[in-house]
């Protein structure tokens, strides 16, 4: 259909001449145009015009050759025109690299950038390849990409980043112009603090040296540290989905870094008698086809046994289980280069029986060394309930039996002080230890499928843990028998086993502080956190073995705590909730049921019609069972119920302080930008006649000052001015588009006065309401906008980015002045 009227319109000839023509065309029109252009500013679109210039040539050769008909020489040396400028300039991020425009694009003047960039093509002293052939432009990222084989894409890309934050520290602590001629050292060391920050931890955590030497001559320190942070740059920006793997790129960068070192250093291998040289190294993309290439298929073999297989928890692996590896020294077996034949690579191989086939089991077929899960397997059970919430469990059954205890005695709390109430209230430890020892066997049933990649200290940890338990449970019952004047029961049976001695009651108190030690020193540390957090971040090993009793030693999540006012308050909150729950506890569900439990253990019964269930009851215990039973339910249930009541009230409380809820509707809220420039000038605009005094040091109320029209004018110009400063940095960062500027910007005038400030009525109905999230309500006009909000999260981003820097603006004219 289109053909006749595309012969109609060519001019040439042929299709090929058509070409020729058109190619000539182009390159006049737009590649010589923007070169002889006088800024040569635009460097993106000759960037273009190059790459579209090469894609016309293939299709106009391909076309002489479908028609046999030779290209033009003058055709020819154009390309190769093109071609040679094709490859300067290559498609950038933010910084154009390429000779030409160091020269013409402005970003390329900034002090901070040059300082930069000359710093990165000293490569002064570098041993390059044989058979690299080196440019004149070369630089030291381009110098690692041909001695370990990174990707050429990459390199230009860490190239971009690791000068723009090296610019961007220089920039802050070179403040004055004629100092940024020269990359500053004290900037170098802040990027580089941050960059191996994981990897200096880890190597802390291992025991294990790092591999960023330094030279002796102090000339050749900079070009070692950017050498160190180029590699590891590259590394992370070529890892793909080796980057969920931290500690494992920590592992990789340590080699290939202490690789460097060597080649820098002269040093030789012992192997080989040679001059050290890359595991992985020389050939065109070795580091991925080498190194990454090995590790991502183990992830994506274990990724598609999760999916097809279906198997349980225990039989793959996901990157926490494969990084977690990379905790212990035992990631040093792997070697380097990395043997093919490590336990880490190797998967197991799942036959599904017959049998198993209906259950979806898959089992372990023989032992084939598979490496398994290191620190946690999940096991799917109720019994997590038990296990997750053990120290509430623990307190709430231990306050049951004191509450009991007491209630029977005398039913007031004072009872507990009399000397055999108290006696027996003691025994609420033997209760505690019992719990224990069963939480220490919970731990090794839940831990079981875990076993074979468990470390020598956790699984040794588990089992003092049930010793310890068993053993607790054998003394305090013990000691305890010698408290009791007159022993019963269960007493005297002990009694009689371990001899009829003297009582001795501090025996049981001492047993007791042992056995609450750790407890004691648990509870140090929670008064603490200061403490607690930096004795889990020692790695010196006393520390280390007094916190291994508590948790198993882990490289994450060390140090984690709260600061000691929010501990205050958090633990406040859980004394007030539980002290009200155990009264309330205490008076209402324990004690009023005592009396009729006596009442009815009183009560003999000779004959039961169900006395299987109790053949040798001479009380109606069946009762006193289907008594307590409910009571006992709600007592474990109520807590729930009081922590809804507390965190209301307490949430109310808070968001009443914090006066939040003030502006309930857009009307109430488009009042309030009224007086927005006045109190934008009270809180933040210093004032020229300056209050005196030693009270007036110490006001917090803003100075006011007897001002006319004039001068309010000037006030709303002033804050005019300021929001709009804002507005534009917004666009200028592209979080905005020039709509939203326009409809953002606040008019003012500088010459003339002005009554009020004309905000844009889209502003005040519809942009700021909405970042406050005060629009809910607002009807159909918004419904528009609410559709852009939820499709565009840029445009919310801006809009409460901007309300975020005027958040105090708006809190000291919605509620007064604020700190």
């Amino acid at each position: 259909q289109e053909n006749d009227p595309t012969l109609k319109g060519r001019v040439k000839q042929s299709d090929a001449r058509e070409m020729q023509s058109f190619y000539q065309h182009y390159y006049k029109k737009y590649i010589q145009a923007l070169q002889n252009a006088a800024d040569k500013a635009d460097r993106a679109q000759l960037t273009k015009a190059y790459q579209t210039a090469a894609v016309l040539f293939e299709v106009l050769k391909a076309v002489n050759v479908s028609q046999k008909i030779e290209v033009d020489q003058a055709i020819l040396e154009t390309h190769n025109q093109v071609e040679e400028k094709k490859k300067l300039y290559l498609p950038y991020n933010i910084l154009p690299l390429d000779p030409d425009s160091a020269a013409n694009q402005a970003i390329m003047r900034y002090p901070e950038i040059q300082a930069s960039f000359h710093a990165l093509r000293n490569t002064r002293g570098l041993p390059w390849p044989k058979d690299h052939e080196k440019k004149d432009d070369a630089d030291l990222l381009e110098w690692l990409q041909a001695l370990f084989g990174f990707q050429k894409d990459n390199v230009s890309n860490q190239r971009e980043h690791l000068i723009l934050l090296l610019a961007n520290v220089h920039i802050r602590e070179m403040s004055k112009p004629d100092q940024q001629s020269k990359l500053d050292d004290h900037a170098l060391d802040i990027v580089m603090k941050k960059l191996f920050k994981n990897y200096k931890r880890w190597c802390k955590y291992l025991g294990r040296k790092s591999s960023l030497w330094l030279p002796t001559i102090q000339q050749e320190v900079q070009q070692r540290k950017l050498l160190y942070m180029g590699l590891y740059l590259l590394i992370w920006g070529e890892a793909a989905n080796l980057r969920f793997m931290p500690e494992c790129l920590c592992y990789i960068y340590h080699h290939m870094a202490f690789e460097l070192y060597g080649m820098l250093a002269g040093n030789v291998s012992p192997t080989t008698g040679e001059n050290v040289k890359p595991a992985y190294g020389g050939a065109e993309e070795a580091f991925l086809k080498k190194v990454v290439t090995p590790i991502y298929k183990i992830i994506e073999m274990e990724a598609e046994r999760s999916k097809t297989m279906k198997s349980k928890h225990s039989h793959w692996r996901n990157y926490d289980d494969l990084n977690e590896y990379f905790w212990s020294r035992d990631c040093f077996r792997l070697g380097w280069p990395m043997r093919a034949d490590a336990d880490f690579f190797k998967t197991p191989n799942f036959v599904l029986n017959p049998r198993d086939q209906t259950n979806g089991e898959h089992r372990p077929a023989g032992n084939d060394h598979w490496m398994g899960k290191v620190n946690f397997v999940e096991i799917r059970s109720f019994w997590h309930i038990f296990r997750s919430f053990d120290r509430m469990w623990s307190f709430l059954i231990l306050s049951l039996q004191a509450m009991v205890i007491v209630a029977w005695n005398g039913g007031t709390p004072g009872d507990i002080f009399d000397a055999g109430v108290f006696k027996q209230v003691l025994s609420i430890f033997i209760t505690a230890a019992v719990m224990k020892m069963g939480q220490a066997i919970l731990d090794i049933v839940l831990s079981w499928k875990a076993r074979r990649s468990m470390s020598l200290a956790v699984k040794l940890r588990y089992i003092l843990k049930l010793l310890s338990g068993a053993a607790w449970v054998v003394i305090l019952p013990v000691t305890y028998a010698y408290t009791s004047d007159n022993p019963t029961g269960l007493n005297r049976t002990i009694k009689s086993w371990f001899g009829d001695g003297r009582n001795q009651p501090s025996l049981y108190i001492l047993a007791v502080v042992i056995y609450l030690s750790p407890n004691m020193l648990a509870a140090t540390l929670f008064i603490f956190p200061v403490l607690r957090r930096f004795l889990e971040k020692s790695n010196l090993k006393v520390v280390a073995l007094i916190m291994w009793w508590s948790q198993p030693r882990l490289f994450v999540g060390r140090g984690m705590h709260e600061g000691a006012f929010s501990l205050f308050k958090y633990t406040m909150f859980w004394v007030v909730l539980l002290a009200t729950k155990l009264v309330v506890s205490f008076y209402v569900e324990i004690r009023p049921l005592v009396q009729p439990t006596k009442d009815i253990m009183k009560v003999p019964i000779t004959t039961f019609q169900w006395h299987e269930f109790f053949p040798h009851a001479k009380n109606n215990i069946g009762v006193v069972i289907a008594l307590w039973a409910p009571i006992i339910l709600v007592y474990f249930m109520d807590t729930q119920i009081w922590y809804a009541i507390f965190s209301t009230l307490v949430g109310g409380i808070y968001g009443a302080c914090r006066r939040l809820g003030e502006i309930r509707t857009l009307g109430m809220l488009r009042s309030r930008f009224e007086s927005l420039p006045k109190a934008f000038n009270d809180h933040l605009i210093p004032n020229d006649s300056k209050r005196r005094g030693f009270r007036s040091a110490f006001s917090s109320k803003p100075y006011k000052k007897p001002e006319d029209g004039k001068e309010e004018d000037k006030i709303a110009a002033r804050f005019a001015q300021i929001w709009n400063l804002i507005i534009t940095s917004f666009r200028q960062e592209d979080l905005i588009d020039n709509r939203e500027k326009d409809l953002l910007l606040v008019p003012y005038c500088k010459d003339r006065e002005m009554d009020m400030i004309q905000w844009p009525p889209f502003l005040l109905a519809s942009k700021i309401p909405i970042a406050l999230d005060m629009a809910a309500d607002s009807g159909g006009k918004d419904r528009d906008l609410k559709k852009r909000m939820n499709s565009d999260p840029y445009f919310t981003y801006a809009i409460k980015e901007c309300y975020a820097s005027f958040k105090n603006v708006i809190y000291a004219v919605v509620v007064g002045p604020r700190e």
